[in-house]
């Protein structure tokens, strides 16, 4: 090993959750790469300051968690399409020529898991996502590039999802190929083929967001992962057709960043396994 590996870090407020270290340096090893990854939290007032300082030091790129996705937008320059759209950054990458990229790769991530390790096909589908927070607006670009029939945005305040809704319309322009419904959680009307938990339901203990009919037979996902994917428990025993927590977004989305910066495309099953060990144990 070099005495000056490239060096990474996940950055947050708070971070100490995190499982981005134990996960990048997994992939580190299925190459051999020579990576210092850590974490560290970042003040509230300030993230710029610390972008800046890692960037003149020599550091090669961050993974951005909650609460600075917002501000990593903003700081970065350029970001991608799917930055653009989420109008969030949760991948910085420092070039040589000084330059701070942003990306997101949350919608990325997702895909990756639903339709490669799940093998679902949403074109022409009808699928249901719950929340109109940023998760949500991290993963509606790539939601619609699927080409579904029909997305319909849930949320216990109304308002607020079609404020989100006219952001990104705002942004990206109109959506061309699926029909998208903004309503309340006692508005349903259409049974979908598949729904996504984007709200934050594990950490207050009530996942009960729509009436348990809904999820009946339907394949569930809970963007939360372990313990906290309290909706996908929920699911499962309200008879859904399969409900699966997000531990393989969290994996895919950090593959995205490792070869955003590496130009390596890391094996994520191993990965995965590995984590769930780790949260059953």
């Amino acid at each position: 090993m070099s005495q000056n590996p490239d060096r990474y870090l996940v950055v947050g407020n708070p971070v100490s959750h995190s499982r981005s270290p134990e996960i990048h340096r997994a992939f580190a090893d299925q190459f051999d790469d020579d990576i210092h990854y850590d974490k560290i939290e970042v003040p509230l007032d300030g993230f710029a300051r610390f972008v800046t300082e890692f960037g003149r030091s020599g550091g090669c790129g961050l993974n951005v968690t909650v609460p600075f996705k917002l501000e990593a937008f903003d700081y970065a320059d350029p970001c991608d399409e799917l930055a653009e759209s989420a109008a969030a950054v949760n991948t910085l990458r420092f070039t040589a020529q000084g330059r701070c990229e942003g990306f997101n790769t949350d919608g990325i991530g997702l895909l990756n898991d639903l339709c490669n390790r799940h093998s679902l096909d949403l074109e022409n589908k009808t699928v249901l996502i719950l929340g109109a927070g940023g998760a949500t607006q991290g993963v509606l670009a790539p939601l619609l590039q699927t080409r579904p029939a029909r997305l319909m945005i849930a949320n216990r305040t109304v308002d607020k999802a079609q404020q989100m809704f006219a952001r990104y319309l705002a942004r990206m322009g109109p959506v061309p190929d699926t029909e998208v419904c903004v309503l309340g959680f006692d508005e349903l009307r259409v049974k979908p083929d598949l729904i996504i938990n984007a709200t934050s339901v594990g950490l207050n203990g009530n996942a009960e967001l729509i009436d348990p009919s809904w999820v009946r037979n339907v394949f569930c996902y809970d963007m939360s992962y372990g313990k906290a994917a309290s909706f996908c428990a929920w699911a499962a025993r309200h008879g859904a057709r399969a409900s699966v927590d997000g531990l393989g977004m969290l994996v895919e989305q950090a593959a995205q960043s490792y070869f955003l910066w590496r130009g390596k495309r890391p094996q994520t099953e191993p990965v995965v396994a590995q984590l769930r060990r780790t949260l059953n144990a």
